[in-house]
């Protein structure tokens, strides 16, 4: 069985890797000895506007140097940042949203590698020089195929969360959007008739469209913690996602393995720096997901501010720190001086 994961990965790596994507802010060893520094971004690109494609969600994730341990931070996608220029698609740089700094590398012919780069771009600047061991793109959608090839998730909701995306005709039992939407967004009301899908408190086996649906709401969450309500889910799904996958129900049925690489390919973009997928494969194969460790960014605390009427999030100069201790390396004494940006395992 030790054979058949990497042969498995193997035959797909070419569906699944990509070369390029880092840029500058790629890490020129060509190895993954020692720490390692991945950047995950999840996307939601539509076919109704191509050039419109912006970072839903950006996550930092720390291997240390042992790859005995990994951390997960969140980047809220609305905080306020220094955008470095890009000469690629022309953009000359200026502070905006972190989310829109793929959108600026993917215009003008720079695709989804030219977005990534320039997000590679701007959180290295926020970290001191972070340099990255690899990248990947995540798309939600794709995602489900991932989650129903695993046979469903295990999540535990920590707060009740109402979806705005998913819901019924309470006459028809018709699958409908639950409520009129605003063109930010945010849910405008209840439609008429509709009754939305709600997600409780509690350990849930959920299917596919379930777990992705529950991770991608910020507007109905009980607690009203918003984005960072959740990035926490998103975080959640991808350690329940590495729970199954590496359950021996998965790993022990080369049939499933197809499957899930499969699947994998049709929803992420794995940018490997030059690295062999299988490398990759044998370094992390030790890593389990209670070693999966998750930060909250701004300890999960709103800390808006407005400029020229605009709502932006701001990062804490100790969310700064987190960060620069991913590149150093020293995020164990992050976490043991600051204990309640941890958080709680389910």
């Amino acid at each position: 069985m030790l054979v058949v994961v990497p042969a498995a990965v193997d035959h797909y790596a070419g569906k699944i890797t990509e070369d390029g994507g880092l840029g500058d802010s790629a890490d020129t060893g060509n190895s993954i000895e020692g720490p390692i520094n991945l950047l995950l971004i999840g996307t939601d690109e539509r076919p109704d506007a191509p050039d419109n494609v912006r970072a839903d969600s950006i996550i930092v994730a720390h291997i240390n140097a042992a790859h005995d341990k990994v951390y997960l931070a969140s980047i809220p996608r609305d905080s306020l940042v220094d955008i470095p220029e890009f000469p690629d698609t022309q953009y000359p740089g200026g502070r905006d949203k972190i989310n829109a700094a793929f959108q600026y590398g993917f215009r003008s012919g720079g695709g989804r590698e030219k977005g990534m780069e320039l997000v590679a771009n701007t959180v290295s600047d926020l970290a001191g020089g972070m340099k990255f061991d690899g990248a990947a793109i995540v798309n939600f959608e794709g995602l489900r195929g991932v989650v129903r090839a695993l046979g469903g998730v295990r999540m535990c909701v920590d707060e009740k969360v109402t979806s705005i995306h998913i819901g019924w005709d309470k006459t028809t039992g018709k699958v409908g959007v639950p409520y009129y939407i605003n063109d930010d967004g945010t849910p405008a009301g209840l439609r008429e008739n509709m009754r939305p899908q709600v997600y409780y408190p509690g350990c849930h086996d959920f299917k596919d469209w379930q777990a992705l649906d529950y991770a991608r709401q910020r507007d109905l969450l009980a607690n009203n913690d918003g984005d960072y309500g959740r990035q926490r889910h998103q975080q959640q799904l991808i350690k329940a996602i590495l729970q199954k996958a590496t359950s021996s129900g998965v790993i022990t049925n080369p049939a499933k393995i197809n499957d899930l690489l499969n699947s994998v390919g049709e929803a992420v973009t794995f940018y490997n720096n030059n690295v062999p997928i299988t490398d990759w494969v044998f370094t992390l194969k030790g890593i389990k997901p209670d070693q999966m460790t998750m930060i909250k960014t701004n300890g999960g605390k709103f800390n808006a501010e407005t400029v020229n009427g605009i709502w932006y999030e701001k990062l804490s100069d100790t969310s700064l720190e987190l960060f620069r201790a991913m590149n150093n390396d020293t995020v164990d004494a992050f976490v043991q001086a600051n204990p309640t940006w941890v958080t709680p395992a389910s």
